[in-house]
């Protein structure tokens, strides 16, 4: 055994029956009951669930540009914290990750912060801008080998753009994750189109400003036969259009965040802008059916969309404020809420749904991986009898806009492992 072995304890794999797992280095080394524990240091988990660690496929680190926000280490903390091991830290800094230099200095930061694996995810056009496409060849080729590419934060609204970004990376099974938002039907948007937004005055994002560019991608993708991922579904006629185009055995993926599970429209008549965010918070039938397609398996993952933003922007009349919400150190917590305990996903639905896809969406070796020997020690314990209150003062995010501040909420991540190293124990980052 090498000096770094660890036995986990009673833990339960996946949900399951309380069990052991020895580490050894960087590798799982066995599984089962009542293994040898000499010379191991041992972390007694009764009671806990130990799960593959989690992937993220949709975060914002800020860094290039807006440190201010949160910085590639202070995010990688944060998803430690959260359980994650490995993020996929999205393309719109500044300058915008549209270059093979850009993504690689991302991707360099984040082997320095060694909280968790960073993956940069390319723009798909040239600073966003939707006119021109990137240097996607370049940005697979770099040392970060970027295999997803975005927009996030704006709609590849140009048809004919988003059919030659899926032509390109058919060539090396490349992705394109489309923040589905079509720009002319939501001009003055500020929250969900509906009886709220009416009330409020406020005006309104339609359901099917969404929908219209999700039915189009799908159609898109299956007839150049290339991969399409449709970032933070809302809607459930969005969940319709992705059902349908999975019975036509095409190849589209979706995922959904942790604030889209739970929480609705209703909230914004308080007038928080830390319930600003896009897409837009939706309705009670929207969030239930989310749910269902996230149970049944017509979306594929949960995505945090961690989006941090400084006090002053976020802190002011709605109409001015930024649209996002952290959402790394709190999403396991809502998953077990909405899914766990409401009987719709067991343990090892929420290791599929925020481990095994994810990692297989984004095409990241050695994470996503089964809790089986020889088998990379990337894992995540967790409480799940653990009840308390959302404080984000104790985050390890940069910024603190929070939609659950005094929330109760289950669970809590206890330990994180990278690699065999704790990045996190007994809650705290090592």
């Amino acid at each position: 055994m090498s000096t770094n072995t660890i036995l986990i304890r009673g833990a339960r794999v996946l949900g399951g029956p309380p069990g052991d797992v020895l580490i050894d280095g960087e590798t799982i080394a066995e599984v089962g009951p009542g293994l040898d524990a000499s010379g191991a240091r041992v972390i007694e988990a009764g009671g806990l669930v130990l799960l593959p660690g989690l992937v993220d496929l949709h975060t914002h680190l800020r860094e290039p540009g807006r440190e201010d926000s949160e910085t590639v280490l202070t995010g990688t903390r944060a998803a430690a914290r959260g359980g994650f091991t490995a993020v996929h830290a999205m393309a719109n800094t500044f300058p915008v990750a549209d270059t093979a230099g850009v993504v690689e200095q991302v991707w360099r930061l984040g082997r320095e912060s060694g909280y968790c694996d960073v993956q940069p995810v390319g723009a798909v056009t040239v600073g966003l801008a939707g006119r021109q496409l990137a240097e996607l060849g370049a940005m697979h080729e770099s040392a970060a080998g970027v295999t997803v590419f975005s927009d996030d934060g704006k709609c590849v609204d140009d048809a004919v753009i988003m059919r030659r970004a899926l032509e390109y990376v058919k060539a090396f099974d490349g992705v394109i994750a489309q923040h589905a938002q079509e720009p002319r039907l939501t001009e003055g948007a500020q929250m969900n189109e509906g009886v709220v937004s009416a009330e409020l005055g406020l005006g309104g994002w339609p359901a099917v400003a969404e929908e219209s560019i999700v039915s189009r991608d799908v159609l898109l993708a299956a007839h150049v036969g290339s991969r399409v991922h449709i970032c933070h579904l809302s809607t459930a006629g969005s969940v319709e259009i992705v059902r349908w185009a999975k019975s036509k055995g095409w190849n589209v993926t979706a995922e959904v965040t942790p604030h889209h599970l739970l929480l609705t429209d209703e909230l914004v008549r308080s007038y928080d802008p830390v319930y600003k965010v896009n897409p837009p918070l939706r309705t009670e039938a929207d969030v239930l059916a989310l749910r269902e397609a996230l149970a049944d398996g017509t979306i594929d993952c949960v995505a945090t969309d961690h989006a941090p933003h400084p006090h002053e922007d976020k802190d002011c009349e709605w109409g001015a404020a930024a649209m996002g919400m952290v959402g790394l150190e709190t999403a396991l917590s809502v998953v077990q809420h909405t899914m766990v305990d409401t009987g719709l996903l067991d343990w090892a639905g929420v290791a599929d749904r925020m481990s095994f896809r994810p990692a297989h969406i984004g095409r990241l070796a050695g994470q996503g991986r089964p809790v089986s020997p020889g088998e990379p020690a990337n894992l995540t314990l967790a409480d799940p009898a653990y009840r308390g209150q959302v404080d984000p003062v104790g985050f390890a995010s940069r910024s603190r806009n929070t939609p659950y501040r005094g929330r109760e909420l289950p669970g809590r991540v206890t330990h994180t492992f990278l690699r065999g190293r704790a990045t996190v124990t007994d809650g705290k980052l090592a």
